[in-house]
């Protein structure tokens, strides 16, 4: 008999705001995955045939680093990318993987490092957790698997992707739904549709098997109005995070891809906002375009529109009380969604650290943290 060991529930926010026009409408942050350590494998996982391990935490319990979904490469030189803890496994992981690259198995490795068990790993890491590691071959089928997830949620749509790490039937590793068996393949459509990640347990005389289903909501989508030189290191923090960037601006100087690697750059009038962005899948947007009937033009539309819940305006109080006159009766639609001066306080002075308190803010709201006040006007 198969069963829902574990039912882990992603992160959750629904936020509702009127439109101008009376109606109310969800905000598209009903799911957002901040874990983007499977977009950050995708984006920097280094080129040429150099043999790799995939490592995936399948399992936790008490204290641990990461959690399960977290994943690492760990290639053939003995270097790798991403972590699952704070270093303390990675050299005992790296000889584990080194078997499977000498064409060992898929294995599942596990640490206990509670109490006295801590002392026979050896490991000496006394983070009082436990964690079971799937090791597999980082091409292939793996491979394969990983970048269809990537594709689905770099598009916005959420996705599962299924670890065997035990059983007696079927090979161990990571899958799609789509090359699964029927059973666990509706599994995973459960556990899509319900928005959770599961480990599936069957201790059958027949079958032994033990999986992890992990529902893969996509990551963040971040709008910034407005491309000016100070846009740049936030698109760029934003982008560390592997989080999902649209860029907007009205001058052709600096609606240009070269300046934002890795986000979508869009060359339109901040009057046309709503048609140029599909704002329902939006989870956060800052205005920053230091033009001021720009800015207004921007949150008038993002008042109109409703979403998204976070909306973040740069500059002082004053300026901000200044559109909110021009915004006039638009202004209510942003009550309870604007902060500004956008960006947590951290005394915060270069551009850099200014896009850091501001990518930090809005990472703490999607995270259901304080986050700061809303704006008044």
């Amino acid at each position: 008999m198969m069963r829902y060991a574990t039912d882990m529930r992603s992160t959750v926010r629904c936020k509702t705001a009127p439109r101008q026009d009376g109606k109310t409408v969800t905000s598209f942050i009903s799911r957002v995955r901040l874990d983007t350590s499977l977009e950050l494998l995708l984006e920097r996982a280094p080129p040429g045939p150099l043999p790799r391990v995939l490592a995936t935490v399948v399992a936790t319990a008490g204290s641990t680093y990461r959690k399960p979904g977290a994943r690492m490469l760990i290639m053939a030189d003995g270097s790798y990318l991403g972590l699952l803890s704070g270093g303390c496994l990675e050299a005992d992981l790296k000889l584990h993987a080194q078997e499977v690259i000498e064409g060992g198995p898929t294995r599942a490795v596990e640490y206990d490092m509670r109490g006295p068990d801590d002392i026979l790993f050896g490991i000496g890491a006394g983070c009082e957790g436990a964690m079971r590691v799937l090791l597999e071959p980082g091409r292939g089928a793996a491979q394969t698997a990983l970048r269809a997830a990537g594709d689905t949620t770099a598009a916005g749509e959420p996705t599962c992707l299924v670890c065997i790490h035990e059983s007696s039937a079927l090979p161990l590793g990571t899958y799609g739904i789509a090359s699964l068996p029927s059973d666990l393949a509706a599994a995973a459509e459960a556990s899509l549709a319900e928005g959770c990640s599961r480990e599936i347990v069957s201790d059958s005389a027949s079958e032994r098997l033990r999986a992890f289903v992990q529902f893969l909501a996509p990551p963040p989508h971040l709008l910034v109005c407005g491309g000016g030189p100070d846009a740049q290191p936030v698109v760029a923090a934003a982008r560390a995070l592997a989080w999902r960037v649209s860029v907007i601006d009205h001058r052709p100087a600096y609606a240009q891809a070269g300046r934002f690697p890795g986000a979508r750059v869009i060359l339109a009038a901040p009057g046309a906002l709503r048609e140029a962005v599909d704002l329902d899948r939006c989870h956060a947007a800052i205005v920053m375009s230091h033009h001021f009937s720009s800015d207004v033009a921007y949150l008038s539309a993002l008042s109109a529109a409703g979403v998204p819940a976070f909306v973040g305006l740069l500059g002082p109080e004053a300026r901000r009380e200044r559109i909110a006159r021009e915004l006039g009766a638009l202004a209510a639609g942003l009550e309870s969604r604007l902060r500004g001066p956008v960006g947590i306080d951290i005394g915060a002075a270069t551009p850099e650290a200014i896009a850091l308190a501001i990518v930090a803010q809005v990472h703490a709201w999607l995270a259901g943290r304080p986050s700061g006040a809303i704006a008044r006007w």
